[in-house]
């Protein structure tokens, strides 16, 4: 298997929030403008993006299932892992449900109900929250990432602004600059 620095999470982890939000829009246009002549094929793109929201949220579970295993961190960021596993499990609950709830109403060729779109703008909740919860993990807690920059650190570099008197103008990108590079 091909190596992805950290893990694959976040690789598949964008699907679900995007197909989510995807089938909550379409499935509703097509449900509260069903008379509209494409309110058909809005509910049908929607039914689609929801089995890949379903599909790729129990993917996406999988590899945060490896991530979460194998991530070095500290306590602080242990209880913010755990906090993100539980809302995960909770949208993907929620999507593995609806899905279930769509193919067995879509046997019977019927519009998804208000309480199914109730469900769904849930779910949806629900992935925007993970999504939040797993974005804190890496921007707040750094998980995830190789290394962070030390930013406290002194280096022996001159800072962008320090500008020499003695450096001469050059042409990049269609405009002077008055650094050396």
């Amino acid at each position: 298997m091909i190596e992805i620095i950290p893990n694959w999470h976040p690789v598949f982890v964008h699907f679900p929030i995007a197909f989510t939000m995807a089938a909550l829009a379409f499935t509703a246009v097509g449900t509260l403008f069903g008379n509209w002549p494409y309110a058909a094929q809005c509910r049908m793109t929607g039914r689609w993006m929801l089995w890949g929201a379903a599909l790729f949220a129990l993917i996406a579970a999988v590899f945060g299932w490896f991530a979460f295993n194998g991530v070095e961190h500290d306590e602080v960021s242990h209880a913010a892992m755990i906090l993100h596993r539980n809302w995960a499990l909770g949208a993907l609950a929620a999507l593995l449900a609806l899905a279930v709830w769509d193919v067995w109403h879509g046997r019977f060729r019927k519009a998804p109900s208000y309480g199914f779109l109730g469900g769904l703008l849930l779910a949806w909740l629900l992935v925007t929250s993970t999504a939040w919860h797993g974005a804190e993990l890496v921007y707040r807690h750094g998980l995830g990432v190789m290394s962070l920059p030390d930013t406290h650190a002194e280096q022996d570099m001159v800072p962008h602004d320090a500008v020499s008197q003695d450096a001469a103008p050059h042409e990049a990108g269609g405009h002077e600059h008055d650094h050396t590079h």
